[in-house]
């Protein structure tokens, strides 16, 4: 079993940033394929950005690309995402998630752990 604890959020004015930190327990997650989502309000969830088992291979949605910054310490068991430029149009609650399936990075359905979120903010 992955436990996952997401924290780094709240809120931040338009045009700043905040870093997210995603910390597992339970088993290493170093061979793993991580990643970020997020979830608005009447919206369905979506997948962030992700990142390989060794960091090789990074996805990041079109909406934030430029903007964010997915990273990972295997040593330390932990998954960040640096957001930068942020818009109101990033407010969701962030969740982490671990594929320990395979090493798939951008198929959605192999994300089988999930942290409890995290809220971000944005005010315009």
């Amino acid at each position: 079993q992955v436990q996952l604890v997401e924290s780094g959020g709240g809120l931040v004015q338009a045009g700043g940033s905040l870093r997210l930190s995603c910390a597992a327990s339970g088993r290493t997650v170093s061979g793993s394929a991580m990643a970020w989502f997020r979830q608005a309000p009447g919206k369905e969830r979506e997948i962030v950005a992700a990142i390989s088992w060794d960091a090789g291979v990074t996805y990041y949605a079109d909406s934030v690309k430029g903007r964010f910054t997915i990273s990972r310490d295997n040593a330390k068991n932990t998954v960040d995402l640096q957001m930068n430029s942020l818009k109101p149009e990033d407010t969701a609650v962030y969740y982490c998630a671990a594929n320990t399936i395979n090493t798939e990075v951008v198929v959605t359905t192999f994300y089988k752990y999930w942290g409890q979120g995290t809220q971000v903010t944005v005010s315009s």
